[in-house]
């Protein structure tokens, strides 16, 4: 069976659900500047998940791993329910959690010099990365949180616009449709009409000018019967 390739707009409540949840997301992220309760606990499982997986190669690749795989699973998930599955508002709620993500390690990447965060363990990963044992930038450490920062805040704003691009669309595609819609009243039920010609006689009275014309014939059989005794 050919899969769907079109966008569906016929469910305007999913849109509203998720401009709700687009800008609750934004609002922890940029407003709060905090981690969203609950979907942090996610955001820290894929950080420390990275560093798993990425322990047997040390220094920046195993670094760089904790707020990679973070920002990279949302954001793929945002690809993959944009370009795949064709469900804007799904998409549209997983661009906004990117971008919270994104917005988190801002911060984490502001506190490289002053290393004052309280960590659940290990090395500070950005003071490492942006050390003289990675590149060797710490000071473009405030460029590097300011891109980082409005990256996460334009991915919020464009989830928030395919929200509302979309609900307006469903809205509007539902007027239309209303708008086109033909009365039940005027569509025919059951048989079908079928109007005649008034010269024509219908067919019943056919039916019958045949079996009158049957009854009043006279007998062949009987004729020949008469003659013959």
């Amino acid at each position: 069976m050919a899969r769907d390739v079109g966008f569906a707009f016929d469910r305007p409540w999913r849109f509203v659900l998720a401009l709700g949840a687009c800008l609750v997301l934004g609002w922890f992220g940029f407003v709060a500047e905090q981690r969203v309760p609950l979907l942090g606990y996610a955001d820290l499982g894929f950080h420390e998940l990275g560093h798993l997986v990425f322990a047997p190669f040390p220094g920046l690749p195993a670094a760089l791993a904790g707020n990679g795989p973070q920002f990279a699973v949302p954001l793929g998930l945002a690809v993959y329910f944009l370009a795949w599955r064709r469900d804007v508002p799904a998409g549209a709620v997983c661009l906004a959690w990117a971008g919270t993500t994104a917005q988190d390690a801002s911060v984490y990447i502001a506190d490289a010099p002053y290393e004052e965060l309280q960590l659940i363990g290990g090395e500070h990963d950005w003071a490492f990365i942006l050390g003289p044992d990675g590149f060797n930038a710490m000071d473009r450490v405030v460029g590097i949180t300011r891109v980082v920062h409005d990256l996460g805040a334009m991915l919020v704003v464009a989830s928030l616009a395919l929200g509302l691009a979309g609900l307006l669309l469903a809205v509007w595609g539902r007027g239309r449709g209303r708008t086109h819609e033909v009365s039940p009243t005027a569509m025919p039920v059951g048989r079908p009409v079928i109007s005649w010609d008034s010269r024509m006689p219908a067919p019943s009275e056919q039916r019958r000018s045949r079996g009158g014309e049957r009854a009043t014939r006279p007998d062949a059989s009987s004729d020949a019967g008469s003659e013959r005794y």
